[in-house]
């Protein structure tokens, strides 16, 4: 008799792109659902997620733990999904697991560089562990290792490649579902709530009107 899959129940989601984007990590199976929305996330998650645990039949009391996409992404949709998490995990009882997108995007492939579009013809890119945001030119590349025959993973995988002479390759797994598994698998040496992963400014054009006057 095969012995039932055992394992943490996980919901997981992302928001720091233009959708909502949630996984579902129960008995070693995962569902997804990712809603294309370049606004709106913050009043859509919360029933999004009711929606997915009641057609599983579960309950949030049922979960084992929480997975939000930390970024780098969406400033605004990056607050949304992390200040969700806290929430949710302070409410539940329940750990929240901060998954860096750059980590989700090149799991289980060690040798990966992960690289992921950024405003202004930039890429956030992640080799040999360090995530930084770069320049799409050859003098702003990360250093990698040749040896170790990397490959380029994510939608700007290509742009790098013109950059840099290496093979491209398709990540291992959709990212919401790599970063339920991730949050599965770091779920008991978790210690700290999840924070934002911001690698650029934020794009906030300065205040013009003058700042009032304090009265005494």
């Amino acid at each position: 008799m095969v012995p039932p899959v055992t394992g943490p129940t996980i919901l997981a989601f992302d928001t720091s792109a233009p959708a909502c984007a949630a996984a579902l990590l129960h008995n070693g199976m995962v569902t997804t659902r990712v809603d294309e929305m370049a606004k709106g996330q913050a009043e859509h998650l919360i029933p999004m997620l009711e929606e997915m645990l009641s057609t599983a039949g579960l309950h949030w009391a049922d979960l084992d733990g929480i997975g939000v996409g930390i970024g780098p992404g969406n400033f605004t949709g990056i607050r949304i999904a992390v200040s969700a998490a806290r929430g949710l995990a302070l409410g539940l009882g329940k750990t929240a697991v901060g998954v860096s997108t750059l980590d989700a995007l090149s799991i289980d492939q060690p040798n990966a560089i992960a690289c992921l579009s950024a405003p202004r013809d930039r890429a956030y890119i992640q080799a040999n562990g360090i995530a930084a945001l770069c320049n799409l030119t050859p003098d702003d590349m990360p250093p990698y290792q040749p040896k170790s025959e990397p490959v380029l993973i994510g939608n700007a995988a290509e742009a790098v490649a013109n950059l840099i002479p290496l093979q491209t390759s398709d990540p291992k797994m959709p990212m919401i579902t790599a970063i339920a598994h991730l949050a599965a698998r770091r779920l008991h040496s978790t210690t700290q709530p999840p924070s934002p992963l911001y690698l650029r400014a934020a794009d906030a054009a300065p205040a013009r009107d003058a700042p009032p006057v304090i009265l005494p």
